[in-house]
C-alpha cells in the first residue's frame, strides 16, 4: 500500500479540509493530486513544518477512498456543504470546492474563496497550480489534529518529508503499515483540534465530537 507525505507550511482547514462528514484534499498539493500512482486504498499523511512551529508533528492522514474531478466535487449534493461562504464562520470561509469548468470557454472557474484575490478576483497562480491535479481526494477514515498535533515518535520518523514536495518511494511498506497501526491503536478517527492558523483569529476553540 502506497504512502504519500508531505510538510505543511501553513494549515488554516483548506488543504486539507476535514470539516463535516468527509476529509478532502481539493487544492494545493497537485503532485499528489494527479499523481498516477496513488490509487484507492492509499495513505495521504501531511506533517508539520518549522514555521508552523511542529516540525515532525503529526496535522492530518487521510486513507483515500474516492478520485473524483472538479465538476464532480462541484456538482455532488455530498459537498455543497464545502462551497466558501466568505462572510460565514471560518469553517465555510476555508471550504475548498470551487473550481469548475465552463462548459462553453472550458476555462477553470475560480469561485470567490480563500484563493482569490483579496477583492474576489480569480487568483491565476493559485488557478493554475491547483487545477493542475486533476482529482480531488475523499475521506471518511481520516484523522485531523491541526493545533492539538501529535510529535511522531522517533522510529517513524523517516515517513516525515523533509523537502518542499513530497516523498512516497522511499516510505516501504513495512514503515507505512507500522505507521497506520501506531495512528489507528492510539487516536481516534475525526477530528481533534483546530487548524493551526485559526489561532491568528484569537477565538474561542471549537469543541468537536469525534467518532471511532
Amino acid at each position: 500500500m502506497p504512502y504519500y507525505s508531505y510538510k505543511l507550511e501553513h494549515d488554516f482547514g483548506l488543504a486539507p479540509n476535514p470539516f463535516g462528514r468527509y476529509c478532502t484534499l481539493a487544492v494545493c498539493k497537485s503532485h499528489i493530486r494527479n499523481n498516477k500512482k496513488l490509487n484507492i486504498g492509499d495513505w495521504v499523511i501531511g506533517t508539520g513544518s518549522k514555521g508552523l512551529g511542529c516540525l515532525h508533528h503529526l496535522i492530518f492522514a487521510m486513507k483515500v477512498e474516492e478520485k473524483i474531478n472538479f465538476n464532480q466535487y462541484w456538482e455532488d449534493e455530498r459537498f455543497q456543504y464545502k462551497k466558501p461562504v466568505l462572510n460565514g464562520s471560518l469553517v465555510q470561509m476555508y471550504g475548498d470546492n470551487f473550481y469548475h469548468l465552463d462548459h462553453v470557454s472550458k476555462k477553470w472557474i475560480q469561485e470567490n474563496s480563500a484563493h482569490s484575490m483579496e477583492d474576489g478576483t480569480p487568483n491565476i497562480g493559485h488557478s493554475n497550480r491547483d487545477t493542475g491535479g486533476e482529482f480531488v481526494l475523499i475521506s471518511e477514515k481520516f484523522y485531523y489534529f491541526g493545533d492539538d498535533c501529535r510529535r511522531i515518535p522517533n522510529e517513524y520518523l523517516d515517513v516525515c518529508c523533509e523537502g518542499r514536495d513530497m516523498k512516497s518511494s522511499s516510505i516501504s511498506n513495512e514503515l507505512g503499515d507500522r505507521f497506520i497501526e501506531w495512528l489507528e491503536s492510539n487516536h481516534r478517527q475525526g477530528i481533534h483540534g483546530d487548524p493551526i492558523n485559526w489561532g491568528d483569529y484569537q477565538l474561542e476553540k471549537i469543541e468537536y465530537e469525534v467518532e471511532i
